[in-house]
């Protein structure tokens, strides 16, 4: 009686390699800007619990103070990314930005990041 041989041949071995190179390549590109995003979160949403609500400019000066702490990238926010929309008794901080990420030869990663906080009232 012949004894059958079970499991993945070296070739099939090295294309699962591949496939998970690729997959772990493109994680060590698009981590990093998720993990900013969530500092970007972070520092929003110290910004709202501060009671701090006076203009646009001062606000976008503390944000992106606050934004240095938590390691995002100075070129990755612009001020115009920055915007407040007071409506009703309150107002909402809103953050849009998009970042460009290089993967290989001539693909690149577009993410879109959205992020709105409410602010809160000093008043209360």
């Amino acid at each position: 009686m012949k004894s059958r041989q079970s499991g993945i041949t070296l070739i099939g071995f090295v294309i699962v390699l591949l496939v998970l190179g690729f997959f772990a390549f493109m994680a060590m590109k698009l981590v990093p800007a998720y993990i900013e995003f969530f500092g970007v979160k972070k520092a929003m949403s110290q910004l709202a619990t501060s009671g701090n609500t006076q203009d646009l400019d001062s606000i976008r000066r503390d944000l992106i103070f606050k934004m240095g702490f938590q390691y995002v990238d100075d070129a990755t926010i612009q001020p115009k990314d920055i915007t407040l929309d007071r409506s009703g008794n309150g107002a909402t901080l809103n953050v849009n930005y998009e970042k460009q990420i290089h993967f290989i030869y001539n693909i690149d990663f577009l993410l879109h990041f959205d992020n709105a906080v409410q602010l809160r009232n000093p008043s209360m």
